[in-house]
């Protein structure tokens, strides 16, 4: 296998990337400038009051506005809004650079993942606070004990076939969106690996980790999660793997 630029990526595969956004108005310009070329970013406007909406508009984003407040619900409403064969998700504070994920659609592509993840690598000491790493290292614990994977993330850096992804049938509408995909695609046979990606200080405030509370609030959506018996699928024809 060759490497290749994202640009050259880009040229090849085409995806749809969902930027769930609440009050980015600083970021967004950023964000959009970093989506490959050719790709179309679908920014889920869930609630803005600072004018984001129209920021991406400007910017030649499609906007999708989901009044229902979550994170899920506007992780779900992007998907439900992508049209291509893959379909990415990342955070739209800045801290995640898009233009990696055409390295992750690459390696769906050629049948090395099902399901892939980035990993988060602070690149500074404060990009991650510590009691978000605390209660990602805790999820990652129990995710293991329930579907056996090794996954050291749950980060919201992400892709996967939009046609796979919406036969999990995913139900969470809040924090524990990302770790229902997740367990939902192991337990259906699915490929879950992750790959690493330097994590930079977001833009603005955290509306979910940025706070003990919201890290509390977090961690007991994703809990709920775990504790849902393993839902009844049709066969696949995937084999399931586990990421070492």
């Amino acid at each position: 296998m060759t490497d290749s630029s994202p640009a050259d990526l880009a040229g090849s595969l085409r995806a749809d990337i969902v930027l769930p956004c609440l009050d980015e108005a600083e970021a967004l310009p950023r964000v959009l400038a970093r989506v490959p070329e050719g790709w179309r970013a679908v920014v889920v406007d869930n609630g803005s009051t600072d004018g984001s909406a129209d920021i991406a508009r400007s910017l030649g984003a499609t906007v999708v506005h989901e009044p229902r407040r979550g994170f899920g619900s506007a992780c779900h409403a992007g998907l439900l809004a992508a049209e291509a064969e893959y379909v990415c998700f990342c955070d739209c504070d800045g801290s995640l650079d898009p233009a990696l994920l055409p390295g992750f659609v690459r390696r769906i592509a050629e049948g090395e993942s099902d399901l892939l993840l980035g990993r988060r690598r602070p690149t500074t000491s404060g990009a991650w606070p510590l009691h978000a790493r605390l209660g990602n290292t805790a999820l990652s614990g129990m995710l293991r004990r329930r579907t056996g994977l090794r996954l050291h993330d749950l980060g919201p850096m992400r892709a996967v076939r939009r046609e796979a992804l919406l036969a999990l049938g995913l139900t969470d509408r809040r924090s524990g969106y990302p770790l229902q995909m997740v367990v939902r695609a192991s337990d259906a046979g699915l490929r879950v690996t992750e790959t690493d990606v330097p994590y930079l200080p977001r833009t603005g405030k955290s509306k979910v980790t940025g706070t003990w509370l919201g890290t509390w609030h977090a961690v007991r959506d994703m809990r709920a999660v775990l504790r849902q018996p393993p839902r009844q699928q049709a066969g696949t024809g995937v084999t399931q793997g586990v990421s070492r």
